[in-house]
């Protein structure tokens, strides 16, 4: 299994990665949106989840998840967005824009691993 990352806190990659490769992931990271669309269109297999944080420069995560689900191609990839937006709005704006599940940072890595259940990512 595959999961992108995508976060401009290199920390919150690092911790997200050790916590999907421990659950049997191979895990890709970009730095932003435009840098996740890179990844996504240059032909490698489709990941099977993204984690998506909202606030980035270039290309925030909720242009990135319009962009992913306009595209037949990331219909089956299932997106989790990882924010430090509480707000129950923004949360829907998420949901509605094609987000899978929403986690609120900072978490706990069961926090992230009971969402990744929810969504069937993990067993």
């Amino acid at each position: 299994m595959r999961a992108l990352i995508v976060d401009d806190s290199r920390p919150i990659r690092r911790i997200e990665s050790n916590i999907l490769q421990e659950l049997g992931f191979e895990t890709i990271e970009a730095c932003d949106g435009v840098e996740a669309l890179a990844v996504l269109e240059s032909g490698a297999d489709v990941p099977d989840v993204a984690l998506v944080d909202w606030n980035m420069p270039n290309m925030n995560g909720l242009d990135l998840i319009k962009a992913v689900r306009a595209d037949e191609t990331y219909k089956p990839m299932i997106i989790l967005m990882v924010t430090t937006e509480t707000e129950t709005s923004q949360m829907l704006r998420a949901l509605t824009a094609g987000a899978d599940e929403y986690l609120m940072k900072p978490f706990q890595k069961e926090g992230l691993i009971e969402k990744l259940r929810l969504v069937g990512a993990v067993s």
